[in-house]
């Protein structure tokens, strides 16, 4: 897993984090790790099928019933990463 280094984060900053983490139960590392999740996958953001979906039933192009033919009709497995052997 792939790890980043944080330096020059203000004392005022470092104080907070270590007090989130301790209503929170958890380590320093763990409340970062949960804020940086949060602010790069925050609930509620717009998905790209979602958005183009939207675009395409505002243009009248696909009707609810194709929508839910398509949806079906959608590979739902996990991409697997590029292997290069």
């Amino acid at each position: 897993m792939p790890s980043i280094t944080v330096r020059n984060i203000p004392d005022e900053v470092h104080r907070a984090i270590r007090i989130r983490a301790a209503m929170h139960g958890r380590s320093a590392e763990a409340e970062v790790r949960d804020i940086l999740e949060q602010a790069a996958k925050p609930e509620g953001r717009v998905k790209l099928g979602t958005l183009l979906a939207s675009i395409a039933r505002e243009a009248g192009g696909l009707s609810d019933e194709e929508i839910a033919l398509f949806d079906s009709a959608r590979d739902k497995t996990p991409a697997q990463p590029m292997r290069f052997e």
